[in-house]
């Protein structure tokens, strides 16, 4: 565990703004303190992060400079939080389980890189399975659909590629997608994340939280809007999650006061249409840990019931989900803004050798068809993919690249 300031290796300005870090903050952010967790190692995440957080003032009126703090929690330390088996191994463990980086006001100074090079080279992706076993996974949640274990299970895949040079660039294009309402990065040393997530999975103001679950998906064409609203099948997979969430947040709200603000409302993310609903309440506590208990891991990446979906994902699922389907984002003196880390990118190693790591998935009910699951997860991580794509292809090349991998892993 890496606990307090003056860690060797680390400090420093950050690679790039973390999520949702105030805009006119961005250029001064120092970090001061950080904390550093792996699954195995002593002591519960939400306890952790909240008494590291308090120890700066935060929430609630920082000390002495502090400007606010980057938290990272993991799909593996979320699982924990909700009493659930973590699943697999992460193929990704240089990245920890919980991260909090505390950041002072500075003058404007060079970035610190974490990643050095001046070259970039990807090699070609490899799956953690083949779509045969995605669409099996698919099948076999069906089957526990049919047995009532389960109502919906968010099956997630996974890809790596093998890197040389510093991708800090590439990163820095997968955090400025159009749509990511989350979009930053996070860092430290030989590991870096670029989240370009749309979902809120909490955002606390003057003691009023709002969550805005995501869950279908369309092309973004005029007929893929028109499909996505018509679908029988996504609304209800939709209103399942919306469920979950109101139950999560009615946790740790006053009684009576969880409301759904907008129901199924139509966003655009890159070249994806997805459904997105908004839900509200006021808070019973301000206890950080409570709330992270409460809220994690976000209902549109486990499925419903909850635990049970988490039995069948650490189940069906061939490796860990690391940093992705979990939370990322800011907490300041006067609010918290997390999201879930969907659409989110690891770079593990250094500039000799290190290795890049995409997941995407989606959730099943009885009316998903196995090979259009699979589909989908390739058309969530395209995007991603074709942003980590080296510049010094041509424009033509890149496309060709897109093209490539979505003819051989659909």
């Amino acid at each position: 565990m890496v606990h307090g300031p003056g860690v060797p290796g680390l400090g420093g300005r950050p690679p790039g703004p973390p999520p949702c870090a105030p805009s006119r903050c961005v250029d001064h952010l120092w970090e001061r303190s950080r904390l550093e967790w792996r699954l195995g190692e002593p002591g519960d995440p939400a306890a952790l992060a909240a008494g590291f957080l308090a120890e700066h003032g935060l929430p609630g009126g920082p000390a002495g400079g502090v400007c606010g703090a980057a938290l990272l929690v993991s799909a593996a330390a979320a699982a924990r939080l909700a009493g659930a088996d973590p699943g697999p191994p992460t193929p990704a463990p240089e990245v920890p389980d919980l991260v909090v980086v505390v950041y002072e006001h500075r003058p404007r100074a060079p970035r610190n890189p974490h990643f050095r090079g001046t070259g970039y080279t990807l090699a070609p992706w490899r799956h953690s399975w083949t779509p045969a076993a995605h669409a099996a996974a698919v099948d076999a949640v069906r089957g526990a659909i049919a047995a009532g274990d389960v109502y919906q299970v968010n099956v997630v895949g996974h890809a790596s590629a093998a890197y040389r040079g510093d991708p800090l660039p590439a990163l820095r294009r997968v955090a400025a997608l159009p749509g990511a309402r989350y979009g930053g990065l996070l860092a430290g040393p030989g590991w870096a994340l670029a989240c370009a997530s749309p979902e809120t999975l909490v955002e606390v103001r003057a003691g009023r939280a709002t969550t805005r679950p995501i869950k279908g998906t369309a092309p973004a064409t005029p007929a893929g809007r028109e499909v996505l609203l018509r679908s029988a099948k996504e609304r209800a997979e939709h209103v399942m999650i919306v469920d979950l969430e109101r139950n999560d947040l009615a946790r740790v709200a006053k009684t009576g006061t969880v409301r759904v603000e907008q129901l199924y409302a139509v966003r655009r993310w890159c070249d994806l249409w997805q459904a997105e609903s908004t839900i509200t309440a006021e808070l019973a506590t301000d206890d950080i840990a409570a709330l992270l208990r409460a809220v994690c891991p976000g209902g549109s990446v486990t499925g419903a019931p909850k635990l049970a979906a988490l039995d069948e994902i650490a189940r069906r699922e061939p490796v860990g989900r690391g940093p992705s389907m979990g939370a990322l984002g800011w907490v300041g003196p006067d609010h918290i803004d997390l999201g879930l880390t969907i659409r989110t990118v690891a770079a593990t190693g250094g500039p000799d050798r290190g290795t890049l790591h995409v997941w995407a998935g989606g959730g099943i009910t009885w009316g998903s068809d196995p090979d259009a699951e699979v589909a989908e997860a390739v058309a969530k991580a395209a995007p991603l993919r074709t942003a980590l794509v080296p510049r010094s292809l041509g424009v033509e090349d890149r496309g060709l690249q897109h093209l490539v991998d979505v003819e051989r892993f659909a």
